[in-house]
């Protein structure tokens, strides 16, 4: 609420200034240098203002997940260069001064996020990382893969997509694929969940597998199918100590040689831990 504030205050500051005073500056000669300097302030002032705006309303509605502290510096970094740009139209050094600080070190964290994440921040703000794409493709990734394994999660509780997966493995078993699904001891809500909702849809029992039973054949796997899962699929378990979920068993599905996540959303799990 801040930035959205920040924002459409500096683009009526900018805009009524302007107004104000730029047609005095190009009426005299001596000024013209000035009124130049001028509209130029304002229109970067109303064009950063302008994306600091539209851009909190974009995250408060639709970004979600690890993105979001970046998203939120990054918004922040363009609030001081907007209150910057106010300073200059207002002739106000503090304001100046202060909002190239806000400026600055919003970049500079925004950097920092970006370099602790291993990303790049026009890879956060264009969202090319864990974004949706093109279903054709992944078709085309699960006909060409022999060995499948699929690992349902509470989403797929959620969106009763039992069914529609059980035709799935029947037209990739007619397709000579073998699919088999992984269950997590705590997959769902409560145990065995998974288990009767994939029982209910017609899917056969021996390729249904628990989690100890089907861990050792991930790296062998081509392709692997998360849907709907997160906690239970978190290579943080093992491999960040400091993880809240550090010593929890969990599905090895990093090991195999691809894995598709089909997610609702970027929203973490339900231990609120962002999956890497």
């Amino acid at each position: 609420m801040n930035l959205f504030l920040v924002g459409i205050a500096a683009v009526l500051t900018c805009v009524a200034n302007y107004a104000i005073e730029a047609p005095i500056l190009f009426a005299n000669k001596e000024l013209f240098a000035a009124g130049n300097l001028m509209k130029t302030v304002a229109y970067l002032g109303t064009w950063i203002g302008g994306v600091t705006f539209t851009g909190s309303l974009i995250a408060f509605g639709k970004l979600q997940g690890a993105d979001m502290p970046v998203v939120i510096t990054v918004l922040n970094s363009y609030s001081g260069w907007a209150l910057c740009a106010e300073g200059f139209m207002l002739n106000n050094s503090l304001m100046t001064i202060v909002g190239a600080l806000i400026g600055s070190s919003g970049a500079i964290l925004s950097y920092i996020m970006c370099r602790a994440m291993n990303r790049s921040l026009p890879n956060v703000i264009m969202g090319g990382y864990g974004t949706s794409s093109y279903a054709g493709g992944k078709a085309l990734t699960a006909t060409e893969a022999k060995d499948i394994i699929i690992v349902p999660g509470y989403g797929l509780c959620v969106a009763k997509a039992q069914y529609p997966l059980a035709e799935l493995v029947k037209i990739l078993g007619k397709q000579g694929k073998r699919v088999r699904f992984a269950i997590h001891p705590v997959a769902g809500r409560m145990p065995g969940q998974l288990n009767v909702l994939l029982a209910e849809a017609g899917v056969p029992y021996d390729i249904v597998l628990e989690m100890d039973e089907i861990n050792p054949d991930f790296p062998k796997a081509d392709l692997v199918l998360v849907i709907g899962a997160n906690d239970t699929v978190n290579s943080a378990a093992e491999e960040d100590p400091n993880s809240v979920l550090a010593g929890m068993p969990v599905l090895r599905v990093w090991l195999s040689k691809k894995v598709i996540m089909v997610k609702r959303s970027l929203g973490v799990g339900y231990a609120a831990v962002d999956n890497p």
